[in-house]
């Protein structure tokens, strides 16, 4: 697979057992990363540098500066790293999983004050003490408060016709078929592709293909393309849409990111 190529959903997953989601730093390196894994209690995934994209067999999901991600426990999943990745990890223990995250795992907004949080219970081993389990009930409450961010991951398709429409989007993001050319290439009419992003995806094609192309467009700018490349790679019709869109999704440009330190 390229380095800069959207990650695939799982599919039967050859998955390792780890009993304890591990609390710790994992720097990683360009393309580097965790094969499919589960554990027996719940962990929060944070990329304090670079995009790391965490893939289940429901989508994928990114965490990058400013997101997080929540894998509940006993969810399969892998992460890889585009761009250097400084990957915080939070195991959560059982007892104290905050309620309201629900089953599937779920983007949460990082403030400063939940990274730092973050960060520094990551930073040093877990010595048993009260001052480390002090900071934990402070990052566990911040998680309960962190707001949830709906519907932003690459839902995952599993009719085989969507799938093979969507995996031509996901092999270059940059195609702009419509409905109606995908189901001639696949075999299937448009109104029936319509009704299948809808049911199995909980989203529109147009929303759907928008998604793909934000989180394409993440994976670039953390392998350092420019923004004119990453806009035509990821089928804008100019960087100035490509900008736009990126600044309603994230509340600021690309250039903004990386002058405070890519992915902001």
């Amino acid at each position: 697979m390229p380095a800069n190529r959207s990650p695939t959903p799982l599919s039967a997953p050859a998955t390792r057992h780890l009993p304890e989601a591990p609390t710790g730093t994992r720097p990683l390196s360009r393309g580097a990363g965790a094969s499919a894994h589960r554990h027996d209690n719940p962990q929060f995934i944070y990329a304090r540098a670079g995009v790391v994209t965490v893939t289940t067999e429901a989508g994928v999901w990114l965490a990058f500066p400013g997101r997080g991600l929540w894998v509940p426990a006993g969810i399969a999943h892998e992460h890889r790293a585009f761009g250097a990745a400084d990957l915080r990890l939070v195991g959560i223990p059982p007892s104290d999983a905050p309620s309201g995250h629900g089953p599937a795992p779920a983007i949460i907004t990082v403030d400063p004050l939940l990274r730092e949080l973050v960060l520094a219970l990551t930073a040093e081993p877990d010595d048993g003490g009260p001052e480390r389990a002090r900071l934990l009930a402070v990052l566990l409450d911040r998680l309960r408060r962190a707001p949830r961010l709906a519907g932003q991951y690459v839902p995952a398709a599993r009719d085989p016709r969507l799938a093979a429409a969507c995996r031509i989007l996901l092999d270059d993001p940059s195609e702009q078929a419509g409905l109606a050319e995908l189901g001639a290439r696949v075999g299937a009419g448009e109104r029936t592709l319509s009704r299948l992003f809808a049911r199995e995806l909980g989203m529109g094609f147009p929303r759907w293909r928008a998604t793909l192309r934000l989180h394409h467009a993440l994976i670039l700018l953390a392998e350092g393309l420019p923004v004119t490349t990453v806009a035509h790679r990821c089928g804008w019709s100019s960087s100035s849409a490509f900008i736009d869109a990126y600044r309603r999704a994230f509340g600021h440009t690309p250039g903004a990111a990386r002058r405070h330190g890519w992915p902001r």
